[in-house]
């Protein structure tokens, strides 16, 4: 039984139903006041459904027992509930996780976290904390680090509006990133369970290119034949993001700051060799983002 948690997400759910056309049994940890809709598509893909809670941990027991791997992808940055913080979720949450896996006797957990930066912001430092537990745990895992989702980061949500023909720039958009689908991290995660080679490894995940902003905004400008109207967002409005008391916009702001800046581009040899990775290119999502 492989046990999804975060599973009423975007990458959760993509994941449960590469499982469950896969012929695996699934199960997904959703809460009581998870849409009804995305409850009852889980359940005609195949999927059984479990009601708790990350910030739960009695529940994490429950839903654990009789799993033979755990698949997290939870997170409080995109979509949240009452009482859903980073501290809550992606750090206490995740560690309560790691310990009823461990307590379960699962196989395998696979852990999805992003790329170390070179700053220290709340989510990065949730992240790095759990992947020491995983570690430090004594259960087979698997890391994946992918990059910048091009679902949220290439999106109205984000500021690139290609329908209105709106793009905003983090500072002066110059940091390269291999942007990524997450159908393709998606892939990944279902690919990872049971293969031999993936066990205690960890392993970052990109597009086929590492692109600055500037870049991508251009190419979208391309393919629509039009320029884009942009807003800049300047790096000091980045610094004042990052030193504020909000733990979540001190984390996007530092994310932003990555596109502002140095980048993040990633070498996706190993995760080929290991996972068959051979991430969409860029210009396929742009075509389907411009085709409505």
């Amino acid at each position: 039984m492989d046990l999804v948690v975060g599973a009423t997400g975007i990458l959760g759910r993509d994941i449960c139903q590469r499982l469950a056309a896969a012929d695996r049994p699934v199960r997904a940890l959703v809460r009581a006041g998870s849409a009804p809709d995305t409850v009852a598509a889980l359940g005609a893909a195949g999927v059984q459904t479990v009601v708790g809670d990350i910030k739960d941990p009695a529940s994490l027991t429950a839903a654990c027992a009789g799993a033979d791997t755990v698949i997290s992808t939870a997170s409080a940055t995109l979509s949240r509930a009452e009482g859903d913080t980073i501290e809550a979720v992606d750090h206490q949450g995740q560690l309560a996780l790691v310990a009823a896996a461990r307590a379960a006797g699962v196989r395998q957990i696979v852990f999805v976290s992003f790329p170390p930066d070179r700053s220290s912001f709340p989510l990065q430092d949730a992240k790095r904390a759990v992947e020491a537990a995983i570690r430090d745990s004594g259960v087979p895992y698997t890391i994946l680090q992918p990059t910048h989702f091009r679902e949220v980061w290439l999106s109205p949500a984000l500021g690139l509006d290609p329908a209105n023909a709106k793009a905003r720039v983090f500072g002066e958009g110059a940091g390269p990133i291999s942007w990524i689908a997450m159908a393709d991290v998606a892939k990944a995660a279902a690919a990872a369970l049971d293969t031999p080679q993936a066990l205690n490894r960890t392993l970052r995940l990109g597009g086929p290119e590492a692109l600055p902003q500037t870049e991508v905004i251009a190419r979208f400008e391309r393919a629509a034949g039009r320029s884009f109207e942009r807003e800049v967002v300047p790096e000091a409005d980045l610094d004042a993001m990052m030193a504020g008391d909000d733990p979540l916009a001190r984390s996007f702001g530092a994310l932003m700051m990555i596109c502002a800046r140095h980048g993040c581009a990633i070498d996706n040899t190993e995760a080929r060799e290991v996972l068959g990775h051979d991430p969409s290119p860029l210009d396929a999502y742009i075509a389907a983002c411009l085709a409505g």
